[in-house]
């Protein structure tokens, strides 16, 4: 069971790319702008809204040992690990900057068949934070809203993105609840579908996985008023 599971997540994640890629064409500009501004931010701005900004890697898996082969010889020299990492990942792997890096970012499964890992440099104001160096392999693409909306349209039905999280950097109150819908590129023929995301506590702009929720129509008012209880 666990193994067809996985192996239809990994079919989700082809399908979601070679959509993606089909896509870019028309609006390559604004998409590879808001693929840079993710996972590849400007750390002079932004601070104002985040607490933590990460840069995300791409590491080839076939480098690995070369790579660490050159992390140790800067720590040799007297360079912090950390510091001696950041300064080879950023220099020998790929920025997820753009549309090709970004397929092969959401290309990652965590699974040893991957071509890449996924290599996360997460800074503060203040300067680099942690590295996480992603040594097993195991992490994998978090859909953001760009795979979400390439899966709305490969199915051809809209995706709402239920978020709810507590207080943190950007909400006040606790136990906030935020409704995003993505609509497909092309006539929607199915119904929609509703999947649950709770925020991660340090900026409430994140998790690690969704959950899909059972939806039920309430009862009839009116055109302008319809509605689910999820």
């Amino acid at each position: 069971m666990r193994a067809k599971t996985v192996s239809y997540a990994r079919e989700l994640r082809r399908r979601t790319v070679r959509r993606f890629l089909k896509d870019l064409g028309s609006e390559k500009e604004a998409i590879e702008s808001a693929i840079k501004h993710m996972y590849s931010p400007d750390l002079k701005s932004g601070w104002g809204i985040h607490v933590v900004q990460e840069l995300k890697l791409l590491a080839k898996k076939d480098d690995r040992e070369v790579l660490e082969s050159s992390i140790s010889e800067l720590v040799h020299l007297g360079m912090q690990r950390e510091l001696a990492a950041e300064s080879i990942y950023k220099e020998r792997c790929v920025a997820v900057d753009d549309g090709p890096s970004w397929a092969k970012y959401m290309s990652i499964s965590g699974s040893h068949d991957d071509e890449y890992d996924i290599i996360t440099l997460q800074y503060t104001e203040e300067g680099l934070l942690t590295v996480d160096e992603n040594i097993d392999g195991h992490a994998a693409a978090f859909g953001d809203d760009i795979a979400i909306e390439c899966l709305a349209t490969e199915f051809k039905r809209e995706i709402f993105v239920v978020q709810a999280h507590g207080s943190d950097a950007m909400v006040d109150e606790e136990n906030c609840v935020f409704f995003f819908p993505h609509r497909p590129k092309c006539e929607i023929c199915e119904p929609h579908f509703f999947l649950f995301m709770k925020g991660t506590g340090w900026c409430g702009a994140g998790a690690d996985h969704y959950e899909p929720l059972i939806a039920s129509p309430s009862a009839y008012v009116s055109q302008e008023r319809v509605a689910l209880v999820l």
